[in-house]
């Protein structure tokens, strides 16, 4: 059994709904949201991989961006914020979310 194929697997399934409910909270910038996902080990990601999620979910128009320069005299920072269309989805993945639980535990019998 390959166990890191599987979290893999995994990740990619969930990997843009666990950001889309990080931005609902709170707009991040994208090496702040790789921080993030590296205190979940499962969801720990590259930047290959989070950066053209971040793309493809602006141009779907689940987010938006803007630039904010910085105190530190570092480059700006280019800051994602959920829109009202990334709300509406986030709903839709709630639900299938809570059903894909409610049979996994079901399947397992508890």
């Amino acid at each position: 059994m390959d166990l890191e194929k599987w979290r893999s697997q995994i990740m990619r399934g969930t990997l843009e709904y666990c950001i889309l409910l990080m931005l609902q909270k709170d707009t991040a910038y994208g090496y702040e949201i790789l921080q993030r996902l590296s205190n979940y080990p499962l969801l720990s990601s590259s930047e290959s991989t989070v950066y053209p999620l971040l793309r493809r979910l602006l141009k779907e128009g689940y987010l938006s961006s803007m630039w904010q320069e910085t105190t530190e005299g570092a480059p700006p920072r280019k800051y994602y914020t959920i829109t009202d269309t990334g709300k509406e989805y986030i709903k839709l993945l709630d639900k299938d979310w809570d059903t894909l639980n409610k049979t996994i535990n079901e399947l397992k019998g508890e």
